[in-house]
């Protein structure tokens, strides 16, 4: 397939601003585990890793079933949060039409993703943006990021070379990915890492909108 045009998303800080349930989330994990609370701060510089890699990170030195069990609770607290309609992971501004116009320019779209198949496939539902997306790859069939996985199960899927697709993403965990993949790396401002990390770590670009995100594109 000749031409084709892919652009992979990462999803929190980047799609929707998820930060406020990432930090409660993990704060009610690290307590049922027993261990120290992280910081908000902390944990917002791990966003973007799988889940058993942001816990180790945040508790270096738990036992492997501490971590075990902190990273159940974290996940039952997002889903007893989103059974019970309180799970808020509002788009950032501009995200939605943005994407919206994309797809009608013949852009392939997909997410790399450090939630899970189910919380990816409910955050999309939420925002009516599922069939938008073409690909979707997660934490729960590849390696965390930075590991290229993701970037080369979605190029395969739709039969895009790397040199056509790019990587948009708010951390240095999702520019390192894309360099690795030999992918396009873009930077967004308005998630989890400064703009200068993401330059150091690859970044292309960093864009301050959606619509220079598109204008780049």
């Amino acid at each position: 397939m000749a031409g084709v045009k892919l652009a992979v998303f990462d999803c929190d800080g980047t799609l929707v601003d998820g930060q406020a349930e990432v930090c409660a989330a993990m704060a009610h994990a690290f307590q049922e585990a027993g261990l120290p609370a992280p910081s908000s701060h902390d944990v917002r510089r791990i966003v973007g890793l799988s889940l058993p890699q942001a816990v180790a990170r945040l508790a270096p030195a738990a036992s492997a079933e501490a971590t075990a069990r902190a990273v159940d609770a974290y996940k039952g607290a997002f889903r007893l949060a989103r059974e019970e309609g309180r799970l808020q992971e509002p788009l950032y501004d501009g995200i939605a039409p943005m994407l919206r116009r994309l797809h009608a320019d013949g852009w392939l779209l997909g997410v790399a993703t450090g939630k899970s198949d189910r919380g990816l496939a409910a955050c999309l539902a939420t925002h009516g943006l599922a069939d938008l997306f073409v690909t979707l790859q997660t934490a729960d069939r590849h390696p965390s990021k930075p590991h290229p996985a993701m970037l080369e199960a979605a190029l395969a899927q739709v039969g895009a070379q790397p040199e056509d697709a790019a990587m948009i993403g708010d951390t240095v965990f999702d520019m390192a990915m894309a360099e690795a993949a030999g992918v396009r790396a873009l930077g967004v401002s308005w998630g989890y890492h400064e703009r200068a990390e993401l330059i150091a770590a690859g970044a292309a670009a960093v864009v301050d909108s959606p619509a220079e995100l598109e204008g780049l594109l």
